[in-house]
C-alpha cells in the first residue's frame, strides 16, 4: 500500500515536471528582467508581439511604413504581428504569453479581468457612444428592442457587441429568453445577416456603418440612444510592463504618431482604407464620424462606466466573479507618451 501511494507521489511529480517544461518552452520570452538593456542601450533577442483586429486600417499603414519596427528596431526590439477578428481571442493570447499588446472593447477587458488574465488598460483608444449597435435589414418593421422577441439575433460572445446587447435588452425589459442569441464571429456574422439567416445583428463599427451605407441594414439601437458606452481600450501584458515600462511608453508614443497622419492626410487615409475594403469611401467617413480613434488617458467617469457593465455582467452570470476594474488601470505609461 506504501509502495503505491510512493509510486503515485512520482507519477504525480513527473507530471507536474512535464507540464512546467511545456509551459517553460510556449513562452518563448523570458520572465522577471531576464532580458536586460546591454551597454550600448539596446536589449538582445527580444521580440515584441503586437495583435490587430483584421488587417489593413491605421495599423495596416503603419505595418506598410514599419514605424513600430523602425521605433522599437533602435533599442535592439523586434516587431511581430497578428491579426484577430475579435477580442476574446485576444485575451486568450495574452493569458499563455504569444501576445503583449492588444485594443479591444469593454467587455472583453471585463470577462479576461474576470478570468484573472493579468494585463493593464494602458489608453482609451474609442469614446464608446456610438461604435457598437443592434443593426436590423432595412425592410425590417423592428422600431425598439421590443420588437426583436422571438427573433434571432446574432452576436460575437464575449464582445463589446455582447455586453452592449444584454444591457440594452435589460434596460428596456426585455429577457434574454426572449429572444434567440446566435453566437457568430463577423465573417459569419454578415453573410447570416445579408441571408437573413439572421433578424438582427449586435456589431460594432465598420460593420455597423459598412451596411448602413450599403443600404443593407439600419440601426435599431446604438449606444448613445440607449445609454450604454462601449468604450475600446489599448492593454499590455502585466508581465511585459512590469519588465519594460520604457517600452509600453514607446509603444503609445508611435500609436499617436499613427494617429496624426491619420488626422493630417484624412483624405489619403479614406481613400487607403477604402481601397483596402473595396468599398465607397463614403463608407469609411461615415466610420470616422461614428467612432474615430482616440489614444487618451482614461478619465474617472469612464472607469465608473467600466464598472457598471462589470456589475451587470456579474449578475447576469456571464462572468465568474465581482471585480473592481480600477485594479487594471494604469494612465502612467500615456501620460509618459504624452510628454
Amino acid at each position: 500500500m506504501k509502495l503505491k501511494k510512493k509510486s503515485v507521489v512520482i507519477m504525480v511529480f513527473l507530471i507536474m515536471s512535464v507540464l512546467a517544461s511545456g509551459c517553460a518552452d510556449a513562452n518563448s520570452q523570458p520572465k522577471v528582467s531576464a532580458v536586460r538593456k546591454g551597454a550600448d542601450g539596446k536589449y538582445k533577442d527580444l521580440t515584441v508581439r503586437l495583435g490587430v483586429q483584421g488587417s489593413g486600417g491605421l495599423f495596416g499603414k503603419a505595418r506598410e511604413e514599419k514605424w513600430f519596427e523602425e521605433e522599437f528596431g533602435k533599442l535592439g526590439v523586434k516587431v511581430e504581428w497578428s491579426e484577430f477578428q475579435s477580442g476574446p481571442p485576444m485575451t486568450e493570447a495574452m493569458a499563455s504569453k504569444r501576445l503583449d499588446f492588444a485594443g479591444l472593447g469593454n467587455m472583453p477587458i471585463i470577462a479576461a479581468q474576470a478570468a484573472d488574465i493579468q494585463f493593464k488598460v494602458i489608453s482609451q483608444s474609442l469614446h464608446g457612444q456610438k461604435n457598437v449597435a443592434i443593426i436590423v435589414p432595412p425592410g425590417s418593421s423592428a422600431q425598439t428592442l421590443s420588437d426583436l422577441k422571438g427573433k434571432k439575433v446574432a452576436v460575437t460572445k464575449g464582445s463589446n457587441a455582447f455586453n452592449f446587447l444584454y444591457r440594452g435588452l435589460a434596460d428596456q425589459g426585455v429577457k434574454v429568453s426572449d429572444i434567440e442569441i446566435i453566437q457568430l464571429q463577423p465573417d459569419e456574422a454578415q453573410p447570416a445577416f445579408e441571408s437573413g439567416s439572421v433578424d438582427a445583428w449586435a456589431t460594432w463599427d465598420p460593420y455597423i456603418t459598412l451596411n448602413t451605407l450599403t443600404g443593407k441594414g439600419k440601426v435599431l439601437a446604438d449606444g448613445e440612444q440607449l445609454g450604454v458606452l462601449s468604450p475600446s481600450f489599448n492593454i499590455v501584458r502585466k508581465d511585459f510592463a512590469d519588465q519594460y515600462p520604457d517600452l509600453v511608453t514607446l509603444y503609445l508614443t508611435v500609436l499617436d504618431k499613427t494617429l496624426a497622419w491619420e488626422k493630417e492626410n484624412e483624405a489619403e487615409a479614406l481613400k487607403r482604407y477604402a481601397d483596402e475594403r473595396g468599398i465607397p469611401q463614403e463608407v469609411i467617413q461615415g466610420t470616422f464620424d461614428r467612432s474615430r480613434s482616440i489614444n487618451i488617458p482614461v478619465t474617472d467617469a469612464i472607469i465608473a462606466e467600466q464598472q457598471k457593465t462589470a456589475d451587470f455582467q456579474f449578475e447576469q452570470k456571464t462572468i465568474r466573479k465581482k471585480i473592481q476594474v480600477k485594479d487594471v488601470f494604469d494612465n502612467q505609461y500615456i501620460e509618459a507618451a504624452s510628454k
